[in-house]
């Protein structure tokens, strides 16, 4: 063999060849990105070999300065000294081609662990292990398969273009083409007899001609490239209709123009591509005006116990930390921002970010990544980030804590716009033959027509606005949900399941009793001490009732027992603080609720605590009866029952002395029943049952309740609105279903226009991307409307 040209990178083959189909590559990571962009084989992994040939000329020695230290860390999002996380912006992202693609990094070598797109924002998220490859081999291979990333530190934070300068470029030219193609297209719109006319219109027809050419090969090159790479990926997108039809009208004006028998369609070719431009543009400036994106809008409802300059702890929301702030971590507490350890013991979880659970210990003047998850008693920090609501976000959202649910309306959809387009190109070539015998001058006006009038757009494009619209909204009323699928689920709700301790009763107005205890100033401190690591309700009352100050020494054996107590030792004392059953006492049933203390084995008394529900708790109860079957689940004995019964619906379930694990059983026991369950509880102590349920929401006051396993927080003061909340959801699917109809009813009536040759591909273009915009116009303004009048 001779040396050849490289398939894929086009580089020459030398000594080392592969053979695939006829076709040569230049190493193994070539001929694998073949096989698996158009083979699908799912058992080929890229070969990050270095050899000469693997990396594009063009990007060889561009990335080098990857491979310095300092460079890498302010570029990483995370690193555990196992896992990467990186993000980075990619401005040739643009289809659903380019999504799977980058989404399936994993199939090209072991050390990609996920990658996930988010195509409003084109960025790509990459978690990798650092032993098998490094963030400058990890850049050139995303480069060298066509997505080259957009690496700045200066604007790392900044705000990315709304529109391309490549697209105001194409539509400019087809602008300046499709008004002069007109002009001189004037002469055969009016068949004008004139003699200088008539003896120079080869001439202007020769012109138009090629005055086109820049728009066909360049300004239409987006849809070409689109339609390719679905095609290739076994994928009908819109695109592909749009680019036959472009080329349809072409060749047909390239036809009449060379064998001079017309004037061809160069004016409604370029008018085409100019509307269709044009309405791109439009488009992307109405989707950001009308964005719902939450990041800069909404904030998770959670506070942090910050420390003041004074020493003092005070409750803290997550958007307000800044730079310096220090702020205490409890166990099972979730790193809200990046910091540096300053003292205590830290012992954390990176599940949350990596997908895979091991405890890293991290020792004063360390950094510590938000996402970690403290999971041995408590430690201070010092905020170098301040909190990145997108982060936080793209992290919850993983797919490592995604439920399996029922196929969704959105799945609906695709799957109609999947075969969407496989319809309208029957139909297009079916009007095209017809009117090939019926009227030849107009079957390829009728055929082009078809294939853009038709478009699947708005139908796609209905669920995720009018559901990410209300995910604004809901987050603006501090009812902050996962994704836009939550919605859905939670009208499918038939069982509602109430926690009880601080989730339908207040832990800022609890009446709590001490003439059952007695303690010295040093135990005082001591358990005062040991309280602090818990992020319990309970916990923190009890906490906040000992005015000794908290000891300086350190606690050793730390323990949390959820739903029972907490031990540890400090200094001398051996502590103990939780239920009877913790502390192993036999006592008779008791009726209140009540938390023992035991020091050095003997029992020192206990806290009694008096409930207080939240205000407006038996109108919530009245609205949801008897919509719902609505159930307490509860931790606590039966001391509440009697006045519970007064309070609620007389159908209510409740139920006592449930075990966290207990939460879990009886949440899947109803599931198993076919009941489709919202749990609203403790984010912390109720975190089985929260990830068990169909819906799981997380009760948030002044404490960080965030968990993964949560499908929601809501501010304990908005509590009440949860009835509304429900009805909005319901209210958002009847509006998704009426565009739907909306939607159909446009496709139905412009194919009868452009099937009996009444519309033409130009008025086509404008109407195309008129629907899309009137649909989510049409779903914005009703969702916002459905929010004001349940307010």
């Amino acid at each position: 063999m001779g040396n050849e040209n490289c398939f894929h990178c086009g580089l020459e083959t030398k000594d080392k060849q592969y053979l695939v189909e006829d076709k040569l590559f230049c190493c193994n990571g070539c001929k694998t990105v073949y096989e698996i962009l158009n083979q699908n084989e799912l058992n080929c992994y890229y070969d990050f070999e270095r050899a000469p040939g693997v990396i594009p000329k063009e990007f060889k020695n561009k990335y080098n300065y990857l491979d310095s230290p300092e460079i890498v860390e302010k570029i990483l999002d995370f690193y555990d000294g196992h896992s990467c996380v990186v993000e980075f912006y990619i401005p040739s992202i643009h289809c659903s081609s380019c999504i799977w693609v980058l989404e399936n990094l994993d199939r090209f070598n072991p050390g990609i662990k996920n990658s996930l797109v988010n195509f409003p924002q084109k960025t790509l998220r990459i978690t990798y292990k650092q032993a098998d490859v490094n963030l400058r081999e990890l850049v050139e291979f995303i480069a060298s398969i066509g997505y080259e990333p957009q690496i700045s530190l200066e604007d790392s934070v900044g705000t990315k273009k709304l529109v391309s300068n490549a697209l105001i470029y194409k539509v400019s030219i087809a602008a300046f083409v499709f008004g002069n193609v007109m002009l001189l297209s004037f002469p055969e719109y009016f068949e004008i007899q004139e003699f200088w006319l008539e003896q120079y219109k080869n001439v202007f027809r020769w012109m138009n001609f090629v005055m086109v050419l820049p728009v066909v090969f360049y300004s239409a090159t987006d849809y070409y490239i689109s339609a390719y790479k679905g095609l290739k990926n076994r994928i009908l997108n819109i695109d592909v209709p749009i680019t036959l039809g472009v080329i349809a009208l072409y060749l047909r004006s390239v036809y009449e123009i060379v064998f001079d028998v017309g004037a061809g369609y160069f004016d409604s070719l370029a008018g085409l591509i100019f509307f269709l431009l044009l309405g791109k543009i439009f488009q992307q400036k109405t989707y950001n005006y009308l964005s719902f994106e939450r990041d800069f809008k909404s904030y998770f409802p959670i506070a942090v116990t910050a420390i003041d300059k004074d020493g003092k702890e005070i409750s803290k929301q997550v958007q307000h930390l800044k730079l310096g702030d220090r702020i205490l971590i409890r166990n099972e507490e979730l790193v809200p921002v990046d910091g540096i350890m300053i003292k205590g013991d830290a012992t954390l979880d990176y599940s949350f970010v990596t997908g895979e659970s091991y405890p890293i210990k991290k020792e004063s003047g360390e950094k510590i990544f938000a996402g970690a998850k403290q999971i041995d008693g408590l430690f201070e920090m010092e905020v170098i980030h301040e909190v990145s609501q997108s982060y936080l976000t793209q992290l919850w959202s993983s797919d490592i804590f995604q439920k399996d649910t029922h196929k969704s309306i959105k799945s609906h959809v695709d799957k109609v716009s999947k075969y969407f387009t496989i319809v309208v190109l029957t139909i297009a070539f079916s009007s095209g033959i017809y009117w090939y015998f019926a009227d030849a001058s107009k079957a390829v006006y009728v055929f082009t027509a078809v294939l853009i009038i038709t478009c699947p757009c708005a139908l796609a494009l209905t669920t995720p606005f009018a559901l990410g619209n209300v995910l604004r909204i809901f987050g603006n009323n501090k009812f902050y949900l996962k994704n836009a699928q939550v919605i859905e689920a939670l009208t499918k709700i038939d069982t509602i399941i109430f926690d009880k301790t601080g989730t339908i009763t207040t832990n800022q107005q609890k009446e709590i009793n001490t003439n059952f205890i007695q303690l010295n100033e040093f135990e005082q401190q001591a358990v005062k001490t040991l309280l602090r690591s818990s992020n319990h309700p309970l916990s923190r009352i009890i906490y906040d009732t000992i005015s000794t100050p908290i000891s300086e020494d350190k606690i050793k054996d730390y323990k949390e027992v959820l739903g029972f107590g907490i031990e540890g030792k400090i200094n001398d004392f051996d502590l103990k603080i939780g239920s009877a059953k913790f502390l192993g006492l036999d006592l008779d049933e008791i009726n209140e609720t009540r938390v023992y203390i035991a020091i050095n084995k003997e029992v020192k008394g206990y806290y009694s605590m008096k409930n207080t529900y939240r205000v407006g708790i038996e109108q919530i109860f009245s609205d949801l009866y008897p919509k719902y079957e609505l159930i307490i689940l509860s931790g606590d004995n039966e001391g509440e029952k009697e006045r519970l019964l007064q309070m609620l619906p007389p159908k209510t379930q409740l139920e006592f002395d449930k075990k966290p694990i207990d939460k879990l059983n009886f949440v899947k026991e109803l599931q198993d029943k076919g009941r489709a369950v919202l749990m609203i509880g403790d984010g912390l102590n109720d975190a089985g049952a929260l990830a068990q349920s169909n819906v799981g929401i997380a009760v948030s006051e002044d404490v960080n309740v965030f968990t993964p396993a949560s499908d929601g927080i809501i501010d304990a003061k908005i509590i009440n609105k949860i009835p509304e909340l429900l009805n909005i959801s319901h209210k958002t699917l009847t509006i998704i279903k009426t565009s739907f109809v909306f939607s159909l009813l446009y496709n139905v009536i412009g194919l009868y226009f452009a099937v009996t040759g009444q519309l033409t591909p130009l008025i086509a273009a404008i109407l195309m991307p008129l629907s899309s915009i009137s649909i989510v116009i049409y779903v914005t303004v009703l969702t916002n409307y459905i929010n004001k009048s349940s307010n």
